[in-house]
């Protein structure tokens, strides 16, 4: 039996209103809502691989919106409450499991930043608590209070909205809404070129020929910084590799997301029963989607430490991404810059996925009316010039010259 694509397998046009690059939730979303919201149909996305390769399909598919800065808190709470409305518009299960979120704290320092989280949250509306140590036990009774730890919990931080959801159907999910609204979506077909006349963007060059369009947007996670160097932006982004992983499937016992920034460690359970956890990137740049024995020692030491139980559990599964990380831990959307129908959507390190169709939203907004809206307006790129870093980590790190 032949089996139908969701979004089709659709010829190549030698122009297109709108040209996407990156097949990932972020470009995808943006497809969508410009067909949704702006009757903006002739539309290309252009995935060198397939559909939901990269970023999208390699982390492990936590949304929350507890972050440290106003700017990222207000966009990821509202994209917290589009999941649910988006999974029903295009009737598509997407497996989101509300599940809520605990961060640990293992000093009285972390505990005093935990705080600082919790009141910027409560300030925009957003639920989130302060818990002690043994409020956390509650939560998560396998979790060790004992002083034998390394980094012995003091206390935590608890986001209710918090979940996780299935990362391929989030894809799958987009691709079809975004084809039903007219996109046109072009797997194996690589960009090598971004070309511009008279400060405007004019068409782009792929290794399938050449496509006229008047916009363009950058939406390819980790390989974004290469392809806005076709058009001579340099952008202070740093591409780190991040590695995640999967154990055999047990009993159902781990109800939350749990953290811990001292252990370097994130873990949920699955449907399935699998327990997926991953954990800080690697410190040295690279394009390389490698594994290592090394994290994997890392990640049976922390979590055996904090929940005991664990130990004997074996992995079954280790894969690895690429995080585009900027020096303030916060994106960078822009358009119309340094070229008139440029759009940018990069820098999201660990973070891209929980923003995806929200960004998507105000983006396809932006591309159709030439008008940044004001809670995409922070994030811009000239910030850095400007020295207005956002405050999602305690010191802003300098990368180097930028334009």
């Amino acid at each position: 039996m032949k089996i139908k694509s969701l979004w089709g397998k659709p010829p190549m046009k030698s122009s297109y209103d709108v040209v996407i690059i990156g097949g990932g939730i972020h470009g995808l979303a943006a497809a969508y809502f410009l067909g949704r919201d702006h009757d903006v149909r002739d539309v290309a996305v252009l995935e060198r691989r397939f559909v939901g390769y990269g970023g999208t399909g390699r982390n492990t598919a936590i949304v929350r919106a507890n972050q440290r800065s106003q700017e990222n808190v207000k966009l990821y709470d509202e994209g917290l409450k589009l999941w649910p409305k988006l999974i029903s518009e295009l009737d598509f299960n997407m497996m989101f499991l509300n599940c809520g979120n605990l961060n640990l704290a293992h000093s009285e320092a972390a505990m005093g930043a935990l705080r600082l989280q919790v009141s910027t949250a409560q300030f925009l509306g957003v639920i989130s608590e302060l818990l002690d140590a043994k409020q956390c036990k509650e939560l998560v009774p396998q979790l060790d209070l004992s002083d034998r730890l390394t980094h012995p919990i003091l206390g935590g931080m608890f986001h209710p909205p918090g979940g996780t959801l299935r990362h391929d159907a989030v894809a799958w999910g987009l691709a079809k809404g975004a084809a039903k609204y007219g996109t046109r979506i072009h797997q194996q077909t690589e960009v090598t070129g971004i070309n511009v006349e008279n400060g405007k963007v004019v068409s782009v060059q792929t290794d399938r020929g050449l496509i006229r369009t008047s916009r363009v947007l950058i939406a390819a996670g980790g390989y974004s910084t290469l392809l806005a160097g076709m058009v001579g932006l340099r952008l202070p982004i740093h591409v780190l590799p991040i590695q995640a992983m999967v154990s055999q499937p047990v009993k159902p016992f781990l109800n939350h997301v749990v953290s811990s920034g001292a252990y370097h460690v994130y873990c949920n359970q699955s449907l399935k029963g699998e327990l997926v956890t991953g954990s800080h990137m690697d410190p040295w740049p690279t394009y390389t989607t490698h594994v290592t024995a090394q994290y994997i020692k890392h990640q049976a030491e922390a979590l055996t430490e904090l929940m005991p139980c664990l130990r004997g559990l074996r992995f079954m599964r280790i894969w690895g991404g690429l995080a585009d990380m900027t020096s303030d831990m916060a994106p960078i959307i822009d358009g119309n810059d340094p070229a008139e129908g440029l759009f940018l959507d990069c820098g999201w390190g660990y973070f891209g996925f929980k923003s995806g169709p929200i960004t998507g939203k105000y983006l396809a907004q932006f591309m159709a009316t030439g008008s940044c809206p004001d809670i995409l307006k922070p994030f811009t790129r000239r910030r850095y010039q400007e020295g207005r870093f956002i405050g999602e980590i305690a010191a802003p790190v300098y990368y180097g010259p930028w334009n």
